[in-house]
């Protein structure tokens, strides 16, 4: 035996035929799998008290020892079986050491599903002798079976990915691949083991090998349920915009009332400044770092954070008006230059302002601008005046999500109460202090530019159920 790997796991779920492969694994002379090591409610099988001599107390308190104990079986090589819901704290382990060597067992999922709900009904997960073989059929839930997919699917793709991040290759094997012998022995020298099988291990048995039409007692209700699945993923808005800090500098607290803002720029910024300015006369606190907001919010228990949405087209105009068009601090002079060079905008100068028809021009290719840059098809960068207010949201939850996602034309209701929820002093009421662009949005209106944004930002009309803009 070749030593490639230090160990394996079997990379399933429940009702996917790791049983079978793992009994077929264990008569290869020099591989040895121990059951389901790191099941929360049993250690190895359900009537076994240890693996290797670890009992489930000590198991629990440290994993590793296991997976340890593992590494070390014999001349030979150890593995075990390990799920989605079983203990997180070795995933970690097992996924970054590429001397574990990845088997990953999949089956269709209504089949899995069906046979989970058959093995719930009668109590029988496991059959050796066909005689014994108890019947039922399943009844399909649809909410059930969706929760049961996206379990399955979100952990699949994230084994997936760490694999990829970390140039490891697995070994899929498919439940229809349990009964041919060669591809067994193609994963016994995946493993590094020369030994080769004449015939499969058959003491276990498939319990329920009818289709799923006689399986299925509401069969007609689970074929609808699933057309109604989008498998493909037809529906799937496309994204390439690239992942975003949790930007904490740019958080604004009050330094006595619990109030947290968490700005997506270009939004209505200098407003939401002024109110809490208005709710905590003090100097506000920005330039948070993690460890400074941690703090902050050890000091205000009844704390409440809250960011703003803006509706896309308005946010976009925004950020054309004061990042694009102005001159000032703060505006973007080479962005302007790479997009009247590359795009051949026509976005004026200081001393000479733009004409209606003309902003209206610059606008609409600035709108065709984002749609490219957030698709990764520019070699300007992703900026936050104009990314994905989803992407931005996203960003925030890799340090914590806020509270509440507020829109801004609700701020005059929502504000007061999120001040009254913290205890307050005082609760003014909201008002509106952004500046007035030269030309408004409204000047320059009509549907075909709702259209040309709903292109560029069809994420976030999507995600946050916008509606066509109202002139105001």
């Amino acid at each position: 035996m070749k030593n490639k790997f230090k160990y394996f796991v079997i990379l399933a779920e429940m009702r996917t035929g790791s049983n079978f492969l793992e009994s077929n694994i264990n008569t290869y002379s020099s591989l040895k799998s121990f059951g389901e090591a790191f099941n929360p409610a049993f250690i190895g099988y359900p009537n076994k008290t240890d693996v290797l001599g670890i009992d489930k107390e000590t198991r629990d308190q440290d994993p590793d020892k296991v997976i340890d104990a593992v590494i070390g079986y014999g001349d030979g090589l150890g593995g075990f079986r390990y799920f989605h819901d079983h203990d997180p704290r070795v995933l970690d382990r097992i996924l970054d050491d590429d001397q574990c060597a990845k088997i990953i067992l999949t089956r269709n999922p209504a089949e899995s599903y069906v046979s989970w709900k058959i093995a719930v009904a009668t109590g029988q997960w496991k059959l050796t002798n066909a005689t014994q073989r108890k019947k039922a059929q399943a009844h399909f839930n649809a909410t059930e079976f969706s929760t049961f997919l996206e379990d399955l699917q979100s952990f699949q793709v994230a084994v997936l990915n760490r694999l990829q991040k970390s140039g490891q290759t697995a070994f899929y094997i498919a439940y229809e691949d349990l009964q041919d012998i060669d591809i067994l022995n193609g994963l016994a020298r995946f493993l590094g083991v020369d030994e080769k099988l004449d015939s499969l291990n058959k003491n276990l048995k498939p319990q329920n090998p009818e289709p799923l039409s006689s399986k299925v007692e509401n069969f007609d209700q689970m074929e609808k349920a699933l057309t109604d699945l989008d498998g493909f993923n037809l529906t799937r808005t496309p994204n390439f915009e690239p992942r975003r800090s949790p930007a904490v500098p740019s958080f604004i607290a009050t330094p006595n009332e619990g109030l947290l803002y968490m700005p997506i720029a270009s939004g209505p910024e200098t407003s939401i400044a002024t109110w809490l300015n208005t709710v905590d006369p003090d100097e506000l606190i920005t330039g948070f770092s993690q460890k400074t907001l941690r703090q902050w919010k050890r000091k205000h228990k009844a704390h409440r954070s809250f960011t703003v949405i803006r509706h896309p087209l308005e946010r976009a105009h925004a950020a054309f008006c004061t990042k694009i068009l102005a001159t000032g601090d703060g505006s973007f002079p080479h962005i302007k230059s790479q997009l009247e060079d590359q795009y051949k905008l026509k976005l004026g100068a200081e001393d000479k302002p733009l004409t209606l028809d003309q902003h209206k021009s610059g606008f609409i290719g600035f709108l065709k601008f984002i749609k490219a840059n957030l698709n990764g098809q520019t070699a300007i960068r992703v900026d936050p005046n104009w990314a994905s207010q989803f992407a931005i949201i996203q960003g925030f939850g890799e340090f914590c999500l806020p509270d509440m996602i507020l829109r801004e034309e609700e701020l005059a209701v929502f504000l007061p109460a999120i001040a009254t929820q913290t205890g307050s002093k005082i609760i003014p009421d909201y008002s509106d202090h952004e500046p007035t662009p030269q030309i408004k949005l409204a000047d320059i209106y009509d549907d075909d530019l709702d259209s040309i944004a709903q292109d560029a930002y069809q994420r976030d009309y999507v995600m946050f159920g916008f509606k066509k803009w109202i002139r105001h």
